[in-house]
């Protein structure tokens, strides 16, 4: 440490964690710990709910060594030369970073992996949100060490807010020169928060001490003989073995989730569809140039795909443990308070009809047809159901335990047979150009939604393996794909469909059929006078209704 200059600050909150709070115990630390000490505050706005900088000067040789001199202290921090960069949000921290006030050189970073979506992540109709990878790796390059951790899990734990943990993991670090009871003592001053915020600061100092004696432990082994680590925790040896090692991380979590979604046959179903996929891209790509990228897409669509959303999967999350204990938490509920949760669900004939077998299914879904072009809104039948009621708990398990009857049910086998279709379009493409596989692949993020948007989706999948992958005529595979790509793009960016459609219809392909759409009659209300056309004098004019 260099005790000629002043240890930099730069803390970095969100709207509402408290990073004055956070600037201002530092201060009041520093005092009570002999040092001296200076914040300022940049005030700014950012896309989700306000931004704020506090910029810190802490002089690392107490007052009482100075002998009456006094530290000169900057208001703002210097490009390159912050010692300390902390952050409660991840993607404001790689904005911090942006700005070059971070570097490898000189910088701690200290960072929560945590979220918050901007206002562009959130408006992308596919998935936005910028990869945390890219993020994690902007941090990694630029700062000389990090601790990256969930701090928004630790401040729920704790029943605080974000600023103690901040303040915790900050002096776990070891960075600043003052004692842990420092810490604790102003902490404490804090009235009745105090001890949810001393529970915060406890955590956050924990998780990065273990983070930096897991680190010196690791700085240990390594410097004899070069470990490895095992990404495929939870594969059984023979998956482990049948894919290659980049695609076992995700293929843990896909099996995972079909075990938990229907059972181990539903995993043994999905494992199978991913080695035809895996055969064939090893079949035009034998040496694994491409990272078994197409695979790779596959492990993560397909999963999302076969556990489709469905009454059975519905009551089967809103009636779990750890979700009682996530609304808890949620409004901070203590042993002795009386919670109530009502779960409102308005289930309408595709949902019923979704478990019954493709006879009566049919039966039903024509009925509801009739219902609507007679002039009727669709059949719904809405419900309120008291999760913290024993009744109303049962009624949620007894439906969760349908998952027999959902292997029976029309809307299995329907989505079975388009999850096929979109397979063997995969494979086949692949088969025949690499580039083509992998854009079908890809197309596997067109599936999203619940009731007409995921109907939606799935029509334009189809229409595209339909009219692109299949029935059109184009002079190379990589044109192909290319207007797959087009495709896939356009779909994501419009939900009304146009942008779709001009792409189809620029690549040779037909625009999607337009739907037909029942005729509603809505009589007038008694007393209320009927529309006439402003100009009663012509001859044409029509009286409506």
């Amino acid at each position: 440490m260099n005790h000629t200059q002043p240890i930099s600050l730069l803390l970095c909150a969100l709207g509402g964690e408290g990073g004055g709070v956070l600037s201002e115990w530092l201060i009041d630390i520093a005092r009570h710990a002999g040092y001296a000490a200076q914040a300022t505050s940049i005030p700014g706005v950012a896309q989700r709910t306000g931004a704020t900088t506090y910029y810190l000067e802490v002089f690392p040789v107490p007052l009482a060594e100075l002998q009456g001199r006094r530290p000169v202290f900057g208001l703002n921090p210097l490009p390159g030369r912050l010692d300390v960069l902390v952050s409660s949000e991840l993607l404001e921290t790689a904005r911090q970073i942006g700005h070059g006030l971070a570097s490898h050189q000189h910088t701690l970073v200290i960072t929560s992996s945590a979220r918050a979506l901007t206002t562009m992540e959130k408006m992308e109709m596919g998935d936005g949100r910028r990869q945390e990878a890219e993020l994690l790796q902007l941090v990694r390059e630029n700062s000389r060490a990090h601790h990256v951790l969930d701090m928004a899990t630790l401040t729920r734990a704790a029943g605080t807010v974000v600023s103690a943990t901040m303040l915790g993991c900050m002096a776990g670090s070891g960075v600043l020169p003052f004692a842990r009871s420092d810490y604790e003592a102003i902490i404490g001053e804090g009235g009745n928060n105090a001890p949810a915020s001393l529970r915060g600061f406890a955590m956050g100092f924990e998780a990065v001490t273990g983070q930096r004696t897991q680190i010196r432990q690791i700085e240990e082994l390594l410097s004899d003989s070069e470990q490895t680590t095992d990404a495929s925790q939870g594969l059984t040896a023979d998956l482990t073995a049948d894919f290659p090692a980049v695609v076992h991380d995700m293929l843990a979590l896909g099996h995972a989730r079909m075990l938990d979604y229907q059972g181990a046959d539903y995993a043994e179903r999905y494992v199978a569809r991913l080695k035809r996929v895996l055969t064939a891209e090893r079949q035009i790509d034998p040496a694994g140039a491409k990272g078994f990228a197409t695979t790779l897409e596959m492990t993560r669509w397909l999963a999302l795909w076969m556990a489709f959303d469905d009454m059975v999967r519905v009551a089967d999350l809103k009636s779990r443990r750890s979700r009682w204990a996530r609304v808890q938490d949620e409004v901070k509920s203590r042993p002795d308070d009386l919670l109530q949760v009502y779960d409102h669900f308005k289930p309408g004939a595709p949902e019923v009809a979704a478990l019954l077998p493709p006879g009566l299914a049919n039966q039903v879904l024509n009925w509801d047809k009739r219902r609507v072009g007679g002039g009727k809104t669709a059949w719904t039948m809405p419900l309120k159901v008291g999760t913290h009621a024993v009744f109303g708990m049962l009624s949620l398990r007894m439906l969760a335990s349908l998952k027999w009857l959902r292997v029976r049910g029309s809307r299995f086998a329907a989505e079975q047979t388009m999850i096929d279709k979109w397979l063997d379009a995969v494979i086949t493409g692949t088969q025949a150009n690499w580039q083509l596989g992998h854009e079908m692949a890809l197309c596997g993020r067109l599936i999203k939604g619940y009731g007409a948007t995921n109907e939606r989706a799935k029509e334009n999948l189809l229409h595209v393996i339909d009219h692109l992958a299949q029935a059109a005529t184009f002079t190379t595979n990589e044109a192909r794909a290319s207007a797959i790509a087009a495709a896939r793009s356009a779909a994501l960016s419009d939900e009304a469909g146009k942008a779709l459609d001009r792409a189809l219809v620029q690549h040779g392909a037909p625009a999607r059929p337009v739907k037909a759409q029942p005729i509603r009659w809505v009589k007038t209300p008694p007393g209320r006078p009927r529309a006439h056309s402003a100009d009663s004098s012509n001859p044409k004019h029509q009286e409506t209704t």
